[in-house]
């Protein structure tokens, strides 16, 4: 008897991985380098958690290591 394979992790990263020293944050995602390190570990709902989160952060990072400037 087989089992199914376990259901993919949801994740934010988009493959842009480059942590802003200013801010603490990955330009692709906004996560914190620990909460990249340990998104495999999280439950699933904090990961919903963190995820509705990060479009609120992206105002903690400049305008132009963003590309919009």
């Amino acid at each position: 008897m087989s089992s199914a394979p376990p259901a993919p992790i949801k994740t934010p990263c988009i493959k842009v991985c480059a942590i802003d020293g200013e801010s603490g944050l990955c330009l692709g995602c906004y996560r914190t380098l620990p909460e990249v390190a340990g998104w495999a570990k999280l439950t699933p709902e904090r990961r919903e958690a963190l995820m509705a989160e990060l479009p609120g952060r992206r105002g903690r990072i400049s305008p132009e290591k963003l590309g919009f400037v």
